[in-house]
């Protein structure tokens, strides 16, 4: 196996990589990664390293390589422009605890969607539902993403 890159050592596609080539050898050394993905041993190592944003292709592709669904979701989480506002950091876990995770962002909808009914049947938002209606939206980011890390779950493990 290539020898440790510590400057990297934090960078989530070094790490990918590293867990990478528990199962594949060619990810032993960012020459042979960069063969696989695709993407050229200098950038690779300058996106490891943290000296540049990989491009959305890039990072698909080392997702793609590695078995990482994870690394789109933390790009689009913490380095896409669009994404930082609008996508939730998926944190991962073992199974067991996503799937309770799930099933506890879940044991409230009924109060949710009565509480959605609610503040809807007149159409509108009015001033005294503007709190509740934030609650309601706090609490479906809260299932969207434990549904999300469940999914990414199950893209790498089936």
């Amino acid at each position: 196996m290539g020898k440790k890159a510590t400057k990297a050592a934090d960078s989530i596609y070094c790490l990918a990589r590293y867990e990478a080539a528990t199962q594949d050898e060619r990810f032993s050394s960012r020459e042979k990664a960069s063969e696989v993905t695709g993407i050229d041993r200098t950038k690779l190592a300058r996106i490891e390293l943290g000296n540049v944003t990989p491009y959305p292709d890039e990072v698909l592709s080392m997702a793609q390589a590695y078995n990482t669904p994870e690394l789109c979701n933390a790009y689009c989480a913490e380095e896409c422009p669009i994404g930082k506002t609008t996508v939730k950091k998926v944190v991962m876990d073992d199974f067991d605890r996503l799937s309770l995770k799930v099933l506890g962002s879940l044991k409230n909808v009924d109060g949710l969607m009565n509480g959605l009914i609610s503040i809807s049947e007149d159409g509108r938002v009015d001033t005294d539902e503007i709190e509740s209606f934030n609650e309601i939206l706090d609490e479906l980011d809260k299932i969207a993403t434990s549904a999300q890390a469940l999914k990414i779950w199950a893209q790498k493990n089936i």
